[in-house]
């Protein structure tokens, strides 16, 4: 089971919803749970959603730099729970959900401030939208902003001790479904996706996976698509532009050169595939999220 297959079970598990539902209530806070990839606002439509984030929701530069928070927030977590600021001074926080030892995703909470709003603070933050070309109504942006919910971060804090003993329960869970799922793939296929990973940056034919996964040519093409959801050619595409994504974080690093480590033949073909299944072009990914955030 991929992870992306992984994480929707999980989210459409009665164990999450009735958890999400209390965990709200509770606290009045919102709940996610998002992988590491994910591409839209965090809490969008979810309950107790901040009204001020919802607003700027709808922004292509607010969501430019969303995305850059949660790179941070999905690199901090990575290490254990974290807690951090925005761009606009709210805090969120964000504990990991593991498979093994893997990190599957995580779960997320926040949009509060710590302490009480000021007329400075939200000055700061209107200066900021200016800055990133962010159009919106002041007098709304204000009433919502100082209506943001305040939580003392020592209750955060608890609160994100109590989301770190759920995402065990949920790592058990996963850890559950993914055997149920590993027993129920085929052995031809289980071969076929080790040998993919272990030779991404190589150009894989398809009788390579075929003599790797013991079976003909036909075969493993009929049992990839029933098991895998997706044919041969596009699961490499999907997984080298997954691989490309965490390289173009590293600004050192030309994006041909990142092409051709991932395993395209041509920088032609990188660009084509990446925006395929992104809807962008390498370089536009690399400047969003490269967007700088205050600290």
């Amino acid at each position: 089971m991929n992870t992306n297959t992984l994480l929707d079970t999980l989210t459409e598990s009665d164990l999450y919803r009735d958890y999400e539902r209390s965990f709200s209530d509770a606290t009045g806070l919102p709940l996610t749970l998002r992988g590491s990839e994910a591409w839209q606002p965090p809490f969008r439509g979810k309950a107790k959603e901040n009204g001020f984030c919802a607003l700027m929701a709808g922004r292509s530069a607010t969501c430019a730099a969303c995305l850059r928070m949660q790179e941070r927030v999905t690199q901090a977590a990575s290490q254990g729970p974290a807690i951090l600021k925005c761009h606009f001074g709210m805090t969120e926080a964000a504990v990991p959900v593991k498979l093994g030892t893997e990190m599957l995703g995580y779960l997320a909470t926040g949009q509060v401030f710590t302490q009480a709003p000021t007329e400075e603070q939200f000055e700061k933050a209107d200066r900021t939208m200016k800055k990133l070309g962010i159009k919106v109504d002041k007098a709304e942006a204000k009433k919502a902003y100082m209506a943001t919910r305040v939580m003392p971060r020592n209750q955060l804090v608890s609160a994100t001790r109590l989301l770190g003993i759920f995402a065990e329960h949920l790592s058990m869970k996963s850890n559950t479904l993914a055997v149920r799922q590993a027993n129920s793939e085929p052995a031809a296929v289980v071969r076929a996706k080790a040998y993919i990973a272990e030779h991404l940056s190589e150009d894989i034919t398809l009788g390579d996976l075929a003599r790797a996964a013991c079976t003909s040519t036909y075969y493993i093409c009929k049992l990839f698509k029933r098991h895998v959801g997706v044919n041969f050619t596009e699961y490499v595409s999907r997984l080298r532009v997954e691989k490309a994504k965490e390289l173009l974080a590293r600004p050192h690093l030309r994006i041909s050169e990142i092409a051709f480590e991932v395993g395209f033949q041509s920088l032609t073909h990188f660009n084509r595939t990446f925006r395929s299944v992104t809807g962008e072009a390498p370089t536009a990914y690399r400047e969003q999220i490269a967007l700088p955030l205050a600290a």
